[in-house]
C-alpha cells in the first residue's frame, strides 16, 4: 500500500530529512586520507546523537553500522571496519536517520582528496542521473518515468545501472511502497500522487551492471571490480514541482543541549 503523507506528517518529516542532510554534509567534510571507515561511522553516530536523532540503519535487519560506507568497487551496504581510506578512493556514504518519528534518507559519493578523471565522470553521471529522475517526479507521471529518465541518461553516457537494488517509498518506515527502480522493469506503473515521499537513488557502475554480495552478508560489490557510485535524495511529490526534502536546511538546525 502506498502511503500518502498529510501536511501535518510532512511538517514532522521535513526536519528528519534536514537532519539526514546535515549529518551527510558533516561526514563528507570529515573524510580525509588515513581515516578508517569505523572512525567515519562513529563520527556519523556522534553527529546523529547531537541532533537528537538515531540511525535508521543500525539494527535494521541486523545491520551492524550507523551508516553505509562503500569504497571504490563497493556499490552499497558497505560495513565500517579498520580499513583506511586512501587519496584517490571514492566513497559512497548512505545516511538515514530517525527523527520526529520519520526517516530522512540520502546518499552521496565523494572523492578522498582527489580522484581519477574516470571516477569523477562516474560520480558526475550518477548525480546528474538522480536529478534527471527527480525531474520526472510529478503528479500524473508514473514511477517508470523516473526509472526511464535515470536509465536513459546513465546508459547514454556509457555506464550501467544496478538491477538488484532500487529506490523506494520512505516515511515512518525505511522501505515503503512503491519500489523505484533505476531501470524500466515493466512493472513500476504506479501513478505519482501528491503526498508520496520517495527515496530516489541511482546506483551506477562504470562497467557491467552485475553485482554480488560478499561473505559478510551485506557489502555489495561490482563483479568486474570496476568503480560504482551512489546518490540519493528523499523527494516529495507535490501538486507541481517535486520538493527535494534532503536539500540544504531552510532554517538552522538545533543541537540537543
Amino acid at each position: 500500500m502506498i502511503i500518502l503523507k498529510s501536511e501535518r506528517e510532512l511538517e514532522a518529516m521535513r526536519p528528519a530529512c534536514q537532519v539526514a542532510r546535515a549529518v551527510l554534509d558533516e561526514v563528507c567534510d570529515f573524510i580525509q586520507p588515513g581515516r578508517t571507515t569505523r572512525e567515519i561511522d562513529q563520527f556519523a553516530a556522534s553527529r546523529m546523537k547531537d541532533y537528537g536523532a538515531r540511525s535508521a540503519f543500525l539494527g535494521y535487519r541486523k545491520y551492524p553500522c550507523y551508516i553505509c560506507i562503500s569504497v571504490n568497487d563497493e556499490v552499497v551496504h558497505g560495513l565500517a571496519n579498520e580499513r583506511r581510506v586512501d587519496f584517490g578512493d571514492i566513497i559512497s556514504l548512505d545516511v538515514g536517520v530517525i527523527y520526529n518519528g520519520f526517516i530522512g534518507d540520502n546518499a552521496r559519493t565523494v572523492a578522498v582528496g582527489g580522484c581519477s578523471l574516470e571516477a569523477q565522470r562516474l560520480m558526475d553521471v550518477t548525480e546528474r542521473a538522480l536529478y534527471e529522475g527527480i525531474a520526472q517526479a510529478r503528479p500524473g507521471n508514473r514511477v517508470e518515468d523516473i526509472s526511464r529518465a535515470v536509465q536513459t541518461f546513465v546508459e547514454s553516457n556509457g555506464c550501467s545501472v544496478v538491477r538488484e537494488f532500487v529506490g523506494h517509498g520512505v516515511g515512518r518506515s525505511m522501505h515503503e511502497e512503491p519500489q523505484v527502480p533505476n531501470f524500466v522493469d515493466g512493472k513500476s506503473r504506479q501513478k505519482l500522487r501528491p503526498g508520496m515521499t520517495l527515496a530516489i537513488e541511482p546506483m551506477v557502475n562504470a562497467g557491467s551492471p552485475a553485482v554480488k554480495v560478499l561473505k559478510d552478508g551485506w557489502t555489495v560489490v561490482t563483479i568486474d571490480g570496476q568503480l560504482s557510485a551512489h546518490f540519493e535524495h528523499t523527494v516529495l511529490i507535490t501538486e507541481g514541482e517535486p520538493e527535494i526534502m534532503t536539500c540544504p536546511a531552510r532554517m538552522p538546525l538545533k543541537l540537543r543541549v
